[in-house]
Parts: C-alpha cells; structure tokens; sequence
C-alpha cells in the first residue's frame, strides 16, 4: 500500500488523484441518494426496470461510441505536438463516431416498440422513453469525445471537476424526475443523465475551440480506425455484451420468479458496483501505468504478488465489514422492503473476492493490448456467467444468481492462472521478458 501511494505522488500530480477520488465519491453517493429514492418512492418492482434500462442504455452507449475514447485519449496525448497527426486522429474518431452514434440513434428510435419489448414486460409500454434516448444519444457521444481531447491534453483537473458538478446535476435532475413522476421519472433520468453532463461540458469546448479546424473530412484516415480498432474490440466485450448478459438474467428472474425478487438482485447488484468502484478506480491509476512500463517477467511476478499482499488483505477486510453490517446498509441505502437481500451478501462478496483477484492480474490485457487474450476471456466469463446464474436459479431462486456470480469469477480466476501460470508460477530468469 506504501508503494502504491509512493507511486502516486511522484508519477500522478497529488491534486489529480485528490480530484479523482473526490469524482469517485461524488459517482458513489450520487448512486446511493438515487437507489434510495427508487426504494422509497417506486419499490423493488421498479428497481428491476430501472436496472434492466440501465444496462441497455449502457451497451447502446459504448456501442454508439463504438469503444474509439480510450484510444483516443492515448493517440491524443502522443500526437499533440504533431498536428498532422492529431488532425488525422480527431478527424478519424469524429466522423467515425458520429456515423455509428446517428446509426445507434436511429435504430433505438424506429424500433424502439422492439426494444420495449425486449428490456420491459409487454404490457409495461415505455416505448416514448427509449426515443427521448435515442434523441439524447449523440450529446453523450459529443460529451465522450471531447473528454477524451481534454484528457489527451492531461487537463486533469478540469476534466474531474466537470464530472463532479455534472453527476451533482444528474442527481438533482433524478430526484426531481423521481419525485415527480416516479417510475417514469426514473426511467426517464436513467435515459438523459450521462447526457446531461454536455451542457457542463460544453465550458471545454469552448475552450479547446482551437481544435476545431483540425477537425476535417479529408483528414479521415482508415488507418488509424485500424489502429483504434483493438480498443474498440475490448470496449465491446467489456462494456456492451456483459451489460446485455446481466440484463437477460435479471428478465430470467422476472419471467420466472418475479418483480420483486428481480429488484433485489439489483440492489445487490447496486451496492456491489459502489465499493468495487472504489477499488477499482485506486488499482486503475497505479496498475495500468505500472504493467505498461513493465517487460520483465519476473517484474510482473513481483508486482502482482506485492499487489496481493498489500491491497487484498484491506479488500478482505472491507468485505468483512461489509458481510457485518448488511443490515444497516440495506435500511440505509434502501428500505425495510429490500431485507431479503442480506441473504445475497455472502456469495456476492466472495465473487467480488475473487473478481478483484482476477481482475488485478487481467489489467495485463489491457496495459500490453493482449486483445484476443482479452476477447476470449471476456467471452468466457459472460457465457459461464449466464449459463450458471440461470442453472443455479433454477435450484435456489434469486440466491442462485450470486452463486452464479461467484463461480463464474472463480473459473474466469482459473482460466487467468492458466494464462498466466507460467509468469507467476514458473522459473525465474532473468532474460524472461513480454518482448
């Protein structure tokens, strides 16, 4: 822990990484106020279908955007003395994301009744609300690229602050719509909150206008959507089909079992997502970075092992405390009505457990561009956790569905050993490098 917090004083600016931990907890307790809202105003019920659209509006999200920002982010940052280049980048992602983005958008809104149908029971019609997100889509798709400019540009600090004063907007626009329309309004903040953010982000525009004229359809080049395409693969396995997956098991648990049962796996579901944001966000500013300048095996060896015996024993204790006090964090976050889900706290933890030890040493893919490593797996992982949530639901009801958590991370676990077995668990030699 000493050295990750070394590591990021002398490699990340101190004032960036308290801004992003200031974002983090912002994100954090913007989403607990909301899921309380939903508890006490809407139920369990209705908790199911503001999960079932979120996870739609996510995969139609990074599907518009078709994954292009990271990369964009990366190509940015490394061509920003060479206008040339950056000219070819920007031009490239812009017009490539706006095509894609309009396509996603029209799609969403001529077939909205399909899609209706697909994420909401049949007789629940909420067709007008997956149209407002077809109209919506393309500023999300504005305010995502002109992130990524920003954060090329390592203008760190007034990237986070934006996404700060935009998730207090969207909360303040969410509980709003709650409390005035209830479900509906629900439904309705879901469809237009990542997209609200534009209006606050529009102040970077402004100030990057510079770069417009850089922006052309000349400059389009094949190649650099070439070059971009890795990220664009990981994007779709990591942010668009596991989205879809989740989405599907909890429509299972609603065709089989029930609303109610449904909006507790979400909740669950919910609390998961809050402290793993946490961890997640503290090992994606040290571990990235760090496996990216390593190439000796022995080196990697070492880091995640150093990782596993200064970061896991706090996870460990953190879930711990967690298990302990699931009844106070369900009456807190949620209402006397969610109960039942402190019955799904112990198997989600221990998948969670094991989801971060994987996960830690996974962020190879990512930091080394492994991509068919990353799509296989990624691939693995959504199709064992699909068949096992709804083999294990089948035996014990809505329980089943973290069981299924579980031992899907366990045999993704497994698999991520095998890849990487003989870098952690072979020989040393000092000529073993990832070249």
């Amino acid at each position: 822990m000493k050295k990750l917090i070394r590591y990021i004083n002398s490699k990340v600016l101190v004032k960036a990484a308290s801004l992003k931990t200031a974002a983090v907890f912002t994100r954090v307790i913007a989403g607990l106020l909301t899921s309380k809202a939903i508890a006490v105003m809407i139920g369990a019920e209705g908790l199911a279908l503001v999960g079932n659209l979120r996870n739609f509006v996510a995969s139609a999200q990074t599907l518009a955007t078709l994954g292009f920002y990271k990369g964009v982010v990366r190509y940015v940052n490394d061509f920003k003395d060479d206008l040339v280049k950056l000219s070819k980048t920007l031009s490239t992602v812009y017009y490539a994301g706006f095509i894609t983005t309009i396509l996603v958008s029209f799609i969403c809104y001529f077939k909205a009744d399909v899609i209706n149908e697909l994420i909401f029971p049949t007789y629940n019609d909420y067709v007008y609300i997956i149209k407002i997100f077809a109209i919506v889509l393309p500023f999300y798709a504005l305010n995502m690229f002109t992130f990524s400019i920003m954060n090329g540009f390592s203008k760190y600090k007034i990237l986070i602050i934006i996404n700060i004063i935009g998730q207090i907007l969207s909360l303040c626009v969410a509980l709003l719509l709650i409390y005035q329309k209830n479900l509906d309004g629900a439904l309705i903040s879901v469809a237009i909150s990542e997209s609200l953010i534009f209006l606050i982000t529009l102040v970077g525009i402004i100030n990057r206008k510079s770069l417009v004229p850089l922006i052309s359809v000349e400059q389009v080049s094949f190649t650099y959507i070439k070059k971009l395409s890795s990220y664009t693969g990981m994007a779709l396995f990591s942010a668009v089909i596991l989205p879809l997956v989740i989405l599907a098991i909890r429509s299972h648990i609603i065709d089989t079992i029930g609303y109610k049962d449904a909006g507790f796996w979400e909740a669950m579901l919910r609390i998961s997502k809050y402290y793993l944001m946490m961890v997640s966000s503290l090992l994606g500013l040290y571990i990235i970075p760090r496996f990216s300048e390593i190439n000796d095996i022995k080196e990697f060896k070492k880091e995640v092992f150093s990782l596993y015996k200064t970061v896991v024993p706090y996870f460990i204790l953190g879930l711990v405390l967690i298990y302990v006090l699931r009844p106070y964090i369900v009456w807190i976050v949620f209402t006397e009505e969610f109960k039942p889900v402190e019955d799904l706290f112990l198997w989600q933890l221990l998948g969670d457990f094991v989801k971060v030890l994987s996960m830690i040493i996974a962020y190879q893919f990512l930091a080394k561009k492994m991509f068919w490593h990353y799509v296989i797996t990624e691939a693995f992982l959504v199709i064992i956790l699909y068949t096992t949530s709804i083999y294990f639901i089948k035996i014990y009801g809505v329980k089943g569905a973290v069981i299924g958590h579980f031992v899907s991370y366990l045999m993704y676990y497994g698999v991520i050993l095998l890849i990487f077995g003989s870098s952690l668990f072979g020989v040393e030699s000092d000529k073993n490098n990832f070249n």
